[in-house]
């Protein structure tokens, strides 16, 4: 099987789908998606939990642990790394890794809409990889989200890169030309969040994007399309949306 390192290719970039549950992430799979990667939105959501603080470390764990063995390379969104101890943002990803996850996903955004400290996020990345070495640490800098801090996004790729990530993650980023800039800048693969108002998955290639990420874009499309049908049926109008047969979303667990 192909690393997950090796699919992150700048110019060809790995289009990772974000699962919330078992169901969506083998139903994915069976798609030919080359990797699947979880959404922390998604899976808090389910567990009727708040994303971005802290509260889904348990939930997080259990669906790496189910996912883990099911013969895809698993990426898992761990928020924050659950802690602002880098030794327990460590354990997390040893659990994970134990687990069976390929790569990590670690944000520096906090739920009240500040930055955690470069330097303890820095310390986190380093922990983890002295932890396990051969987890893909995806680090993700929320600069360009939160709006008006978008001049620290190179100096935080930067001490993330010199604390051992393999790869930077730039939620929000959109516009060509600071892609490409940032491209030649960092020495790590760049990922970007798909947009559907932005650049296509090929233009992004195009710009030397190696890692195209759905975030909760399907779980998110997934609820609306379950609210717009029940609706629909209520209002005696047409149901639109296509549906799996039981049979076929039964297979999934087999």
């Amino acid at each position: 099987m192909t690393s997950f390192a090796d699919l992150h290719v700048p110019g060809t970039p790995l289009l990772l789908p974000n699962a919330w549950d078992h169901a969506s992430a083998v139903a994915l799979a069976g798609q030919g998606f080359a990797a699947i990667g979880t959404t922390s939105l998604g899976v808090a959501a389910a567990a009727g939990l708040p994303d971005g603080t802290a509260a889904t470390r348990a939930e997080t764990l259990l669906l790496a642990r189910r996912l883990g063995g099911s013969g895809f390379l698993l990426s898992v969104d761990a928020e924050g790394g659950f802690s602002d101890d880098p030794a327990e943002v460590a354990e997390v990803a040893r659990e994970l890794a134990d687990a069976g996850a390929v790569g990590i996903n670690l944000e520096d955004g906090l739920a009240d809409g500040g930055l955690v400290p470069v330097a303890r996020q820095a310390a986190k990345i380093a922990a983890v990889k002295a932890a396990v070495p051969d987890l893909f640490v995806n680090a993700r800098t929320d600069t360009h989200w939160l709006g008006g801090r978008e001049g620290e996004t190179r100096s935080r790729l930067d001490a993330y890169q010199a604390a051992g990530a393999d790869g930077v993650f730039v939620p929000g980023l959109s516009d060509p030309d600071t892609i490409a800039a940032l491209v030649l800048d960092v020495g790590v693969p760049l990922n970007v969040l798909y947009a559907p108002t932005g650049p296509t998955v090929a233009q992004l290639g195009d710009l030397g994007v190696a890692r195209v990420s759905l975030g909760s874009l399907l779980f998110r499309v997934a609820l609306s399309a379950a609210l717009d049908t029940a609706a629909a049926i209520r209002s005696g109008g047409q149901v639109t949306a296509s549906a799996r047969s039981y049979a076929e979303v039964q297979h999934l667990s087999s």
